[in-house]
């Protein structure tokens, strides 16, 4: 049961990680300020691009929502909850392969900050894929009392 308490924080530390990139990028966007960047000018290349935007919406904007959202689920008990996150994280790096072939094949710069966050996402998609598809037997399936007593945040009853 360790194990569960320790991927669950490992999430939690990976979507902070995701908010701080993506709320970085969305403050230099609304800032209209050139993010820093060691890659040549990559990032600036990247986030003044015409697709730096999905309808209208700056894609760093996106990506805060989508970590927020995030974040919430893994403060969520439950099963449905679980498969929440799993799908906001797969989700999550099907638009991050999405935004890296964009950056390869049509802008042709790279952004050290999205790849930041791609890596990111993709972390929490194997994690949170891991955690919907343990069986129950594997130590981490629940009784409902012990359910009822841990504290919002953590599938193992322990302070977060």
């Amino acid at each position: 049961m360790r194990g569960d308490r320790t991927l669950h924080r490992a999430m939690l530390i990976l979507t902070l990680v995701g908010i701080g990139i993506a709320s970085y990028l969305t403050y230099v966007h609304y800032k209209g300020l050139s993010p820093i960047c060691a890659l040549n000018q990559g990032c600036e290349k990247v986030q003044s691009s015409r697709y730096a935007k999905v309808g209208g919406v700056p894609v760093p904007l996106i990506g805060l929502i989508g970590y927020l959202a995030i974040f919430v689920s893994l403060l969520i008990r439950g099963e449905l909850a679980r498969l929440a996150t799993a799908v906001m994280t797969i989700g999550g790096f099907a638009f991050s392969v999405y935004l890296t072939s964009l950056e390869l094949f049509r802008i042709h710069a790279i952004c050290q900050w999205c790849v930041g966050s791609a890596i990111v996402m993709t972390s929490l998609a194997v994690l949170a894929t891991i955690r919907v598809l343990r069986a129950p037997g594997d130590g981490y399936a629940e009784t409902t009392a012990e359910r009822d007593r841990a504290p919002l945040g953590d599938p193992e009853g322990e302070p977060v």
